[in-house]
């Protein structure tokens, strides 16, 4: 559809967007409550509240995923009844989803096929997908199937499909949650870039810091309602953060102490990939002590997912010593042995993997919990109910009930739950990945200080992201993993986030070789 033409005088700039009184409803919930909004051309428009504020319900409205109950939508000027997805890209508006849009079995250009003009050519798209990864610095293979991909780089797929559309009006959803701070940077110089050509960009992002960076104006959401508009760069992280929440997030304490007995040892694993995509683990050696956060930072994609898959048991081709918990050797042993030996896990993907979408919060606590398992199997369902909702008590997790389906429940909000969950079960060993994904600044702070009362407890806890300010603010030492290495440990007093983006490329002390030795045995190969 081309650009509807829209008269203008020199004093008066039609906006991009208006939204005026959008309500959407639903059973036991407002989730929108007479919203307005308005949007500029060129502008990059925050979105700014906490977790089930309803920003995500207006933003699949203004995309079409979802229809209001009341209110107007106007596109440049003209009343727009968008009633799909498939009408809002007809009318130059694209969405980056927080939960990722993608078919895991079909490769990444066939996923962007998917949503552009069938006249084009596989092979066409595959090519427009690479010249727009290399253009933006978002770097993507298109022939690789999405199931071997990270969270990440996902993200960046999703990404480069909606810039390859088009579009006038970009919306993204949380779009830095999982990727680090050179994609963060790279990233914004493309929405610069686009804001220039005069794409609009409606931003949501609980990262207080990335909203004052890049954008000019921001609308403020709490309890469906919006409940102010104001220029995020005269703000600061903590004005902002009280116009979210209500409260400056409390201050968290990290006292050093003096950790305990090795709890995790992985010594010398190297495991060769399953996928001609993935990433070969070669002579990976750590150790989680009781009673300390140890981080791994790295750009997606450098074997975070393999070396996770063998730490859960979801992949038990290592050795059986290369991997001890407790003193006990599990390499090959399955997920539940390892539970049993008190690991818990939180695994990166939330939907699918660390929760069952069409099943109640309840019932989700069955993946990694048996408290509510009585004699024979039978399910003590009161017990059930009363745990879960201590969960959603604690972690101020928003949902309608035990009862609700996890698929129901914001991306934050569910992220809350099944780090509640984990938590809650007071575990010997913690593994997480991406903690605070998605989740607004007050819920983050209090995520980060459990794990850190988990440590003060004696727990030995193991988080692997891409957010270095999150493992600078909770881990005792630091690794980085790049191309299936780990680097050596470093205490986090001793490091900087200068010294740590180095690493991520692979250029710690002795890596050299390593790495070069890995190339010549891929080519012999």
């Amino acid at each position: 559809m081309p650009p509807l033409h829209v008269p203008q005088t020199p004093d008066v700039v039609v906006p991009r967007l208006q939204l005026a009184g959008i309500t959407k409803r639903y059973p036991g919930v407002i989730a929108n409550s007479e919203v307005s909004l308005t949007v500029q051309p060129g502008e990059i428009h925050a979105v700014l509240g906490e977790n089930g504020a309803g920003k995500s319900t207006l933003m699949k409205i203004i995309y079409g995923a979802v229809k209001p109950d009341a209110g107007d939508v106007r596109v440049d000027g003209h009343l727009a009844l968008v009633r799909s997805p498939q009408a809002a890209r007809q009318l130059g508006i694209a969405m980056v989803f927080q939960h990722f849009s993608l078919f895991e079995t079909l490769s990444v250009a066939e996923n962007v096929w998917l949503g552009l003009d069938k006249t084009l050519s596989l092979a066409e798209v595959t090519r427009r997908v690479a010249g727009t990864a290399a253009t933006y610095g978002l770097e993507v293979d298109p022939e690789r199937p999405v199931h071997t991909l990270g969270v990440g780089e996902m993200q960046r797929v999703e990404i480069i499909r909606a810039l390859l559309a088009g579009p006038r009006l970009l919306i993204l959803d949380e779009p830095t949650s999982v990727l680090t701070p050179q994609a963060v940077e790279k990233l914004f110089v493309t929405l610069r870039r686009l804001s220039d050509e005069g794409c609009s960009i409606l931003y949501i992002s609980h990262k207080l810091h990335e909203i004052r960076a890049l954008c000019s104006a921001c609308t403020v959401m709490r309890g469906g309602k919006v409940t102010g508009v104001c220029d995020p760069r005269e703000e600061t992280n903590a004005s902002l953060s009280r116009l979210m929440i209500g409260a400056e997030p409390p201050p968290l304490e990290h006292v050093p102490r003096e950790p305990g007995a090795p709890v995790l040892v992985v010594h010398q694993l190297s495991l060769a990939r399953e996928s001609p995509f993935g990433v070969d683990l070669e002579n990976v050696s750590l150790q989680v002590r009781a009673g300390e956060v140890v981080g791994i930072a790295g750009v997606s994609g450098n074997g975070q997912r393999e070396l996770l898959f063998s730490l859960s048991g979801e992949d038990r081709r290592a050795s059986p010593a290369s991997i001890s918990i407790a003193g006990q050797p599990v390499g090959r042993m399955a997920p539940f042995g390892r539970r049993a030996l008190g690991l818990h896990f939180v695994p990166e993907e939330r939907l699918g993997r660390g929760a069952v979408p069409e099943m109640s919060l309840a019932h989700n606590l069955l993946l990694t919990r048996k408290e509510a398992v009585g004699r024979l199997g039978w399910l003590r369902m009161g017990v059930l109910r009363t745990q879960a909702a201590g969960i959603i008590e604690r972690f101020k997790v928003k949902a309608a009930g035990t009862h609700a389906a996890a698929r129901s429940l914001s991306g934050g909000n569910l992220q809350k739950y099944i780090m509640g969950r984990e938590i809650d079960a007071r575990p010997t060993l913690l593994v997480v990945s991406q903690p605070t994904w998605g989740v607004d600044v007050g819920a983050a702070a209090q995520i980060r200080g459990e794990i850190l009362a988990l440590r003060d407890a004696g727990c030995a806890v193991l988080v692997v992201s891409e957010e270095l300010d999150e493992l600078f603010e909770i881990c005792d030492r630091l690794h980085v993993i790049a191309k299936g290495q780990l680097s050596p440990s470093l205490p986090r007093a001793e490091a900087t986030v200068a010294q740590i983006g180095l690493w991520m490329s692979g250029l710690w002390p002795g890596a050299e070789n390593a790495a070069a030795r890995q190339e010549v045995a891929r080519a012999a190969a």
